[in-house]
């Protein structure tokens, strides 16, 4: 297949070289030191036991004319990047291009093929304007969740941290001839990626983790074992995920695992930063709209109080304001 891949971060480098390797037609959409690296050096994945794998049959290039028309479009940026680029994807569309989402957060298509009184409903704190929805019709998509965690530790260089699996499916939950074709794809990349009949409880089952640790995390400069341990963030974390819970029950949405297992998963993972904490370190722009946002529209939206996510998500896009207004970042370090 050829497979554009907007980005090559830590995700969609990871992905790319894997994808690469399975021998797919593959074309990183960069720019940069990204782009300069991988033309020079092809895009360089180091896997978690150390094993290094160069995928040096790759292009790049910056330019979406160029890269032409496509058979899937993988996009890997996170979602407040997506608006940047969304002019420029019609370029990589032929009639039966799809494109996958690995977005964080509810989608801005979270309503298209919904069914009930939502359907095609517009989520616009995650698309504000209507530009993706416009440029990125529902109708290519294919939704995905993402699991693995990985690094981008210099231009065209990942590191793979944990993790493999890349479940997707149809918006209408359908198993069409696409979807099982991008599963098997993926899996012959050496991905799991099984076809699902509900994306959409997949996509709540990551986010209920991401819209509260990674605000408190960010906020409080703390690791998830910390969150989870420190019983006055614990509570707080468990108060939110009863708020988002309760909005997703209303929209059709059964957790499979209890609130308690899902805090304790987290705490497993020990002292992990979240990636909008390294983002408020980096003083980078954070996903706050699409994690966090999102879950307080949806709430506004099916007549469910969310008094402690609005709490935590006016708390971070202050911060994200300041640290704009200001070019700063903010980063805890050790008193002299």
């Amino acid at each position: 297949m050829k497979i554009a891949i907007i980005g090559a971060g830590a995700i969609g480098g990871y992905v790319g070289v894997k994808l690469a390797l399975a021998g797919e037609d593959v074309t990183f959409i960069v720019r940069g030191a990204n782009l300069k690296a991988i033309r020079n050096n092809g895009m360089k994945l180091i896997m978690h036991d150390g094993v290094e794998h160069i995928a040096a049959n790759v292009r790049a290039t910056d330019d979406y004319a160029e890269a032409g028309k496509q058979d899937m479009v993988i996009l890997a940026l996170k979602a407040h990047q997506v608006d940047a680029v969304a002019d420029e994807l019609p370029k990589l569309f032929g009639p039966d291009t799809t494109v996958v989402t690995m977005q964080n957060g509810i989608p801005y298509w979270y309503f298209h093929g919904h069914g009930g009184e939502f359907e095609g409903r517009h989520v616009k704190s995650v698309d504000p304007t209507g530009l993706l929805g416009e440029k990125i019709p529902a109708r290519r998509v294919i939704g995905c969740v993402v699991y693995p965690a990985s690094e981008l530790i210099a231009p065209g260089v990942v590191r793979h941290i944990e993790g493999e699996r890349f479940p997707v499916g149809e918006l209408d939950g359908s198993a069409s001839a696409r979807v099982t074709k991008i599963s098997e794809c993926f899996t012959n990349a050496g991905f799991k990626a099984p076809v699902l009949d509900n994306i959409r409880a997949e996509i709540w089952l990551k986010l209920w983790g991401n819209l509260t640790f990674n605000p408190i995390s960010a906020l409080s400069h703390s690791t998830l074992v910390d969150i989870c341990q420190y019983p006055l963030s614990r509570e707080l974390a468990a108060n939110m995920m009863r708020e988002a819970q309760a909005v997703a029950n209303k929209l059709g949405i059964a957790f499979r695992v209890t609130l308690e297992k899902r805090i304790a998963g987290a705490e497993k993972v020990g002292k992990h930063k979240t990636s909008m904490l390294q983002d408020v370190e980096a003083g980078r722009g954070t996903e706050i709209d699409a994690l966090v946002g999102s879950v307080a529209e949806l709430g506004r939206l099916t007549d469910t109080a969310t008094p402690h996510i609005d709490t935590v998500y006016a708390l971070v896009k202050l911060l994200d304001r300041t640290m704009t207004e200001e070019s700063g970042q903010v980063r805890l370090e050790k008193a002299a």
